[in-house]
């Protein structure tokens, strides 16, 4: 073999030493990834479900009537054949993702008179904003009655923040906005919050929460049992096959 002919052999066995060395740093690159989807996958579910064991269920009490001194709203009517209650902390990723997926087609069945719904939000996370929004739903509810509460309610889960981002959550005074646009009397929901009064609503409703047993979110009880999944997506497609939703 010429000399030329050697270099070449050489040449080409290098260049697929380093092809199938590149080919295997990128087979390990992959299975790294995969790996690290997996992980943060089990973590999210793991996290889930340890959020809805924590504490044990809810007691017969999380699914009456709202005692007086606390904050909730209610649509639909009394006379419906079914009754849900879902207790809720307005930073709550979980409750978040079950609004979206639930709250309108709830609304057309409330409406419909097939279920009544009872939104019950409290502050579990122990933060600023679960406290001031409560606070600011709490006055808004008391003053503007249900149908701006609802609203503002709504509104509250369309913008919530990031609730690893405290940096950028919404202060009160924004909050405050937000009620006033979904209807509220901007004079008084300030002086109710000024003067004490909506912190006493919403430390009442969480309150109400640790006396029910309530100690994650969300917590959804239909007709007084509580609707447990794995997922967020089990409890809502189990909640709205029942109510006919």
């Amino acid at each position: 073999m010429s000399k030329r002919s050697s270099a070449e052999a050489r040449a080409e066995r290098a260049a697929a030493a380093l092809a199938e060395q590149r080919r295997q740093e990128r087979r390990r690159t992959m299975l790294s990834i995969i790996g690290v989807v997996v992980a943060m996958a089990v973590i999210v579910v793991g996290g889930f479900l340890i959020s809805q064991r924590n504490g044990g269920g809810p007691s017969k009490e999380a699914g009456s009537t709202p005692a007086a001194g606390t904050t909730s709203v209610t649509i639909g009517s009394a006379d419906a054949p079914h009754k849900v209650v879902i207790w809720e902390d307005f930073l709550c990723p979980f409750c978040g993702e079950l609004e979206k997926r639930t709250s309108d087609r709830l609304a057309a069945a409330a409406a419909s008179g097939k279920v009544q719904v009872t939104y019950r939000p409290f502050n579990l996370l122990d933060t600023d904003y679960s406290q001031q929004s409560l606070e600011v739903f709490a006055a808004t509810q008391r003053i503007a009655g249900d149908d701006v509460a609802k609203k503002l309610h709504d509104v509250l889960y369309a913008q919530q923040p990031d609730e690893s981002a405290p940096d950028d959550w919404p202060s009160q005074d924004d909050l405050v906005d937000v009620a006033v646009k979904a209807g509220a009397d901007r004079t008084k929901v300030q002086d109710a919050i000024d003067n004490g009064d909506a912190t006493t609503w919403a430390d009442a409703s969480t309150q109400a929460a640790a006396d029910a047993g309530v100690r994650s979110t969300p917590t959804v009880l239909l007709d007084g049992s509580e609707v447990t999944g794995r997922t967020v997506d089990d409890i809502a497609a189990s909640l709205l096959q029942s109510v006919g939703a």
